[in-house]
């Protein structure tokens, strides 16, 4: 089986590529290395440099002949893509509309996109399940969620079956410290913290103490990366067996507040990681925590590396090294 991993060479991207060559399959990636790393590319996958936005580009690695796809390139920063969201249209939205034609005249029928839980927007209730109304509060969620219904046209239009994995907030790196780089321009909580520990930056800013939580900051489920890279095979294998389409959350579906994550890292890595309390953020939902039971019954997938401590202590690891 060969299957082109499309922003393979990103912080996901690396550990969905490492997790299909640890099963056995042939990968090409493919990647404009803008936020991708030449770091995290491996001997045993072929390499090709390109930009999504380029349709002969894709078109040419494509006609190669790909049993699937993973699609994982995007720009994901949701506060820069209030601000800049003609960039996010381009990259997101056009950027796909290129691998979905491609995709269709070349004959790949089995593409895993990575999506996001920004397609919900604020909890209704919890944990968030894939029922739960989508209202996407950021112009990046809008075009995740856009990007799900083209999906759902060229299934039905052109038999391209998709699964389309909604994940929560990525963490850790991979347990056996075989991923080069770090990520780039890390917007999550841990490699932030990890950062101020580490002295890369002075201090954390907790943003709002006084939330209906127990301790009064901001709670989110956190699922390891290497638990995200195995679901995208699964994905793909659950295509493959079945001719069918889904849509899964991943989630660990276990909350960790903001004070909690800063109190463990300071815990395990014996740092003192300044931290200072500012005021709440817009947008900023007290709580947020998945409903993986679908991606349980559909895919098998249960998270192996996903409890806090090895989400801190693979990270900072990987800290250590650089």
């Amino acid at each position: 089986m060969n299957i082109l991993v499309i922003g393979g060479a990103g912080y996901i991207g690396s550990h969905v590529v490492r997790e299909f060559l640890d099963r056995g399959y042939g990968v090409t990636v493919f990647d404009n290395l803008r936020t991708g790393l030449r770091e995290n590319l491996f001997s045993e996958a072929r390499f090709v440099h390109g930009d999504i936005l380029h349709s002969r580009q894709l078109r040419d690695v494509m006609a190669g002949g790909f049993d699937g796809c993973v699609h994982l390139a995007a720009l994901k920063a949701a506060g820069q893509s209030m601000l800049q969201p003609e960039a996010y249209a381009e990259a997101n939205l056009k950027g796909t509309i290129n691998i979905l034609n491609q995709a269709s005249m070349t004959g790949i029928r089995a593409l895993v996109f990575s999506s996001s839980a920004a397609v919900y927007g604020s909890p209704q209730y919890l944990p968030i399940d894939e029922e739960h109304p989508k209202e996407p509060e950021n112009f990046y969620g809008f075009t995740k969620l856009e990007i799900e219904r083209l999906l759902d046209w060229f299934d039905r239009l052109r038999g391209l079956r998709y699964g389309a994995i909604r994940y929560f907030n990525a963490a850790g790196y991979d347990t056996r410290g075989r991923i080069g780089g770090l990520e780039m321009n890390p917007e999550n909580l841990l490699p932030i913290v990890m950062e101020v520990a580490s002295g890369m930056r002075e201090k954390l800013s907790v943003f709002g103490d006084d939330y209906p939580t127990r301790d009064g900051s901001c709670i989110r489920d956190y699922v390891h990366v290497s638990d995200l890279a195995a679901a995208h095979v699964k994905a793909f294998e659950y295509m493959r067996e079945h001719d069918r389409s889904l849509s899964v959350n991943l989630g660990s579906e276990t909350g960790v507040s903001v004070l909690e994550m800063v109190d463990r890292v300071r815990a395990l890595t014996g740092k003192p990681v300044p931290a200072v309390m500012t005021g709440r953020r817009a947008g900023d939902p007290a709580e947020l925590v998945a409903s993986s039971s679908r991606a349980r019954e559909l895919l098998g997938w249960e998270p192996s590396f996903s409890d806090l401590d090895t989400l801190i202590s693979s990270t900072w690891k990987m800290y250590q090294r650089q």
